[in-house]
Parts: structure tokens; C-alpha cells; sequence
């Protein structure tokens, strides 16, 4: 049994009004923080509660402006002013946190960051660039080169976008990497220095050697200089590194085989890749080289088919040209009207589509011009997904 001796009773009293007088010292400093906060900032949290954003906004401006003293609010609202677009806002807010002297480093780095990001929405890159390029020696460093390399690309100065993403392993992959080169190597072909190009992208090929675009480019460069059957081997490589890609060389490997004069070597390859990677693209081509060698009739017959086993509405408009070329002239006024009608609908269906972010485009691209993505956009267009069970 425990003992207690009576003056220990004394000690509950002295502990209860310890504990008493600790809740007062709180409570008045919890009263005195709130009293010291601005009116318009509990107008600002009033405003939030009945959802009315753009008013609790400019209550929130108003209390920075009466308390200077409230950083995080100052971050909170150059953030809020940068993702609702009105950049120059944002800008005027982190300009002031950054040349605030009694701010600690940590926070000043911190608005810094922070002002390059206003930079780079407000396509103001060369600011944007230097302000990243002080951070790329702080605690923020991994955060600035990220942000340095998008800028050089948005700049398309991918010497300095491959320099930069070899400090990034973690961050910039070896496919994009790969399509920087082939950007410099595209660049030098336009310029007429296929050898340089060539050397491009043969580094493209040691960073991915799956790079389908590397292929394309290095078989361009063996068609300019007359190497046909070079160039018709490097783009028959697509068809181990990504094959529905075939439809973007379908084109090139006709001219090649025309300029031969080896068009039946030609259909028959081609022939081969339509059946096993069906594509709109590929349908075109075999088509040409049917109607050109076996007329109207074997034309039709192939676009028939195929639109059997692939059931598109792009399909169904091809059907409808091969048709009218085996159609006797008093026919051709009703099949020209249906041609009309789909063609104008199919329009809006021959589009290249982002697997990223959807965004849909006439032409197709290596880098999404919406989300900056590499290699997002499938060389199929978009019925033929849309279609897809």
C-alpha cells in the first residue's frame, strides 16, 4: 500500500494553479498575435469561406500592405498571382521579398527562386536564365538547372540543354537527350553540313539507340546524297526501334524505290508494313504504287479491303477516291457530293494527338508545343485511337 504524507497533499494546489497561470500566458499570446494581424487579413479569410476568390485576394494585398511583416503571405499571394497569369503582379511581390535586407538568406534564396518562375511564365527568359544561373550554387540548385533547361529549350540553344541535363541523370532522360542531338543535327542539314549532322546523330544513337528520329535524319542525309539503298536499310531500322513509325518514312521509301526503278521491291515491302502496323499513312503510299502500277480497279480493291479490316472514317474517304476513279461520269456528281460531305468531316480527324496532355495538332511533332513532352505524339492520327476497342 503507498504511503502519503500529508504535506504532499499541499503540492496538488501549487501544481493546478501553475498550469492555470501557463493557460493565461498562452491564451493572451494567442490573443495578442490575432490582434496584431490586420483586419483585412480575417476579411481575406471571410471572402475565402464564401468563395469568393478574387475579393479575399485584394483583402490579402491590403493586409500585406499594413503588415509587411507577413512573409508567408507575401509568398503565398506572388504565387497565386503567377498561376492566375497576372505575372507582373507576382513579379512586384517577389521583387520586393528580394530586396527586403532583413529577410534571411534561406527566404531571400527562396524569393528568388520564386521571381525566376514569374520570369519564365512571363516568357521574360533572359531574366529568367540569370536569376537560375546564381541559384545553380544553392540549396536550390537541383530546382534551377530544371528550370535552366527548360528555358534553353523553349531558346532551342541545345548545346546548353545537353550541358545541363548531363548534371540532371535523375531528371533529363537519355531519350530526350537523344533529341537534342537530333535538333542540332536537323539544324545542320538545313544548313547543308550533312557530316556534321551525321556526327550528331550518331551521338543521338549512342544516347538511344532506339531513336526512330536519328534513323529518319540520317536517312534523309543518305537520300540527299544519292545513297538510296542506304537510306532505304537506315529507315527499315524503324521497324525494330518503333514500328507503328513506319507511316512517317512511308512516303520516303516510295521516292526511294521510284529513283531506283524498283517499284515492285517497293509495294511488296510496303505492302508487308500495312498489313502488320496498319496506318492512314501507309494506306496512302501503297495506294499511289497500286494505282500507278496495277490501275483504278486493283486501287479500289486494296482500299476495300483494308477498310474491312480497319474500319476508319479517314478510310471511308479514301474508299470514296478510289471509287470515283472506276465510276462512270454520269455517277460521279453523287459520289463527288459524299466525298464532300465526309472529306470536310474527316478534316477535323486528321490530327496528331499528345498521349500526354491531348493536345491535338495538323502536323505532327517531337516535343508537344503544349506540354514540352518528347516523343508524345503517336505517328498515328486520332480516329484511329478514338476507334481503338
Amino acid at each position: 500500500m503507498i504511503e502519503f504524507e500529508y504535506w504532499q497533499l499541499l503540492l496538488f494546489p501549487l501544481f493546478f494553479g501553475l498550469g492555470w497561470a501557463a493557460a493565461r500566458v498562452d491564451i493572451r499570446h494567442l490573443v495578442k498575435e490575432s490582434r496584431a494581424l490586420p483586419r483585412s487579413y480575417f476579411q481575406g479569410l471571410n471572402f475565402l469561406l464564401n468563395e469568393q476568390p478574387d475579393r479575399a485576394i485584394e483583402a490579402f494585398v491590403e493586409a500585406v500592405q499594413v503588415d509587411p511583416q507577413t512573409i508567408e503571405l507575401h509568398f503565398a499571394l506572388g504565387s497565386l498571382f503567377r498561376r492566375r497569369g497576372e505575372t507582373e503582379r507576382a513579379i512586384r511581390m517577389h521583387q520586393n521579398l528580394v530586396g527586403r535586407d532583413d529577410l534571411p538568406q534561406d527566404l531571400k534564396l527562396q524569393a528568388l527562386a520564386e521571381l525566376g518562375q514569374d520570369y519564365l511564365k512571363a516568357g521574360l527568359l533572359d531574366r529568367a536564365e540569370e536569376i537560375f544561373d546564381k541559384l545553380r550554387d544553392s540549396d536550390l540548385a537541383e530546382d534551377a538547372k530544371r528550370n535552366l533547361l527548360e528555358i534553353y529549350q523553349l531558346e532551342k540553344d541545345w548545346e546548353k540543354a545537353i550541358a545541363i541535363a548531363s548534371e540532371l541523370p535523375d531528371f533529363a532522360s537519355h531519350r530526350e537527350i537523344a533529341e537534342y542531338y537530333c535538333e542540332l543535327a536537323a539544324a545542320e542539314i538545313m544548313r547543308s553540313r550533312r557530316d556534321l549532322a551525321a556526327v550528331y546523330l550518331q551521338t543521338a544513337f549512342e544516347r538511344n539507340r532506339k531513336c526512330v528520329r536519328a534513323s529518319l535524319l540520317l536517312g534523309d542525309i543518305q537520300f540527299q546524297q544519292d545513297q538510296l539503298l542506304a537510306a532505304i536499310e537506315t529507315w527499315q531500322r524503324i521497324e525494330q526501334q518503333d514500328p507503328p513509325y513506319l507511316a512517317l518514312v512511308a512516303q520516303r521509301l516510295l521516292d526511294a524505290f521510284r529513283k531506283l526503278d524498283r517499284r515492285e521491291e517497293g509495294l511488296q515491302l510496303l505492302r508487308g508494313y500495312l498489313e502488320h502496323y496498319p496506318s492512314l499513312d501507309l494506306l496512302d503510299v501503297v495506294f499511289q504504287l497500286v494505282l500507278e502500277g496495277d490501275g483504278p480497279e486493283a486501287a479500289y480493291k486494296l482500299v476495300r479491303d483494308e477498310l474491312k479490316r480497319n474500319p476508319t472514317l479517314l478510310g471511308f474517304d479514301k474508299l470514296l477516291e478510289a471509287r470515283l476513279l472506276v465510276t462512270a461520269p454520269e455517277n460521279r456528281p453523287d459520289l463527288d457530293l459524299a466525298k464532300g460531305i465526309v472529306q470536310g468531316y474527316t478534316r477535323r480527324l486528321a490530327r496528331y494527338r499528345c498521349d500526354n496532355c491531348g493536345f491535338k495538332a495538323r502536323q505532327f511533332y517531337w516535343r508537344c508545343p503544349a506540354c514540352g513532352g518528347w516523343e508524345t505524339y503517336s505517328p498515328k492520327r486520332t480516329e484511329e485511337f478514338d476507334l481503338t476497342p
